[in-house]
């Protein structure tokens, strides 16, 4: 799939991926409006896309996204226009749209980190399904430092992803975290050398894409539906979706290329 016109994100389609750029280097991949409407454009038309199998989201140039851009808020302007009432409003209308829109995909997507994901960077980081990055990355959640809190709703994704206590101390502290401090926080899957995470995270993808694409998104649906519910309405979902996928053409494949050890043609259907 294409996408033309973009001003701050950037799209490249390979083998079933649709890699996702933010793409303003120069400040860092920091978050504007623009980038808030082209990223949710993009999500929202590949998530309705059969060819697109997962999603990888990164940062163009040294970062991943350094969150708000800090020189907008100081001019009061772009995002941060406005006085209290109106900035609520344009919080509501505006980055707080990421967090709803992530919620809601079925696609499976990683978050590939390069550098530094600080702020809103590491949020949206962490309303992906997990994380990958290069062993030069850095974590912070780092609004209170700047005399803010996580207004785009890293309060409720961060403390699900390394527990409550850590997310506290995250956020109280603003301190800044090393790959391997993120690693072993549970904060990211993999570590591994910048040299090598592309070629790693499309191991990833093709790894998810190989699998049955149906089954995939109903797996997604049900382990963050389970996350946050209980365990009788967890069950009901699951015997709805897998009365489903167990009729979809991809299954009988799966089946019939298994007794023929051979690997199964999926066809989203």
């Amino acid at each position: 799939m294409e996408f033309k016109n973009l001003q701050t994100i950037e799209t490249e389609f390979n083998d079933h991926s649709l890699w996702v750029y933010l793409n303003r280097p120069d400040s860092s991949n920091a978050i504007t409006i623009e980038m808030i409407d082209e990223l949710l454009y993009v999500l929202v038309e590949a998530d309705m896309n059969s060819k697109v199998r997962s999603i990888i989201l990164s940062g163009r140039g040294k970062h991943f996204c350094a969150g708000g851009d800090v020189k907008n808020m100081l001019q009061k302007k772009e995002m941060f226009e406005g006085e209290s009432n109106e900035l609520r409003e344009r919080y509501k209308r505006g980055i707080q749209r990421i967090p709803k829109i992530f919620n809601e995909l079925s696609t499976p997507i990683i978050a590939m980190i390069n550098g530094a994901a600080i702020g809103a960077g590491l949020d949206i980081a962490c309303m992906c399904d997990f994380r990958i990055c290069s062993d030069n990355a850095k974590f912070g959640e780092t609004f209170t430092k700047i005399g803010l809190i996580p207004g785009d709703g890293g309060t409720y994704f961060l403390q699900r992803i390394v527990g409550f206590a850590k997310a506290m101390e995250m956020t109280l502290t603003a301190d800044i975290y090393s790959a391997e401090e993120a690693k072993l926080m549970n904060l990211v899957s993999k570590v591994t050398v910048r040299e090598s995470l592309i070629e790693q995270t499309k191991l990833i993808a093709s790894k998810i894409n190989s699998n049955a694409p149906i089954a995939n998104q109903m797996a997604k649906r049900a382990l963050t539906h389970a996350y946050r519910s209980d365990l009788s309405s967890n069950l009901e979902l699951l015997s709805a979706f897998q009365g489903i996928s167990q009729r979809t053409s991809d299954h009988f494949e799966a089946l019939s290329k298994s007794l023929e050890k051979s690997t199964p043609n999926f066809t989203h259907k």
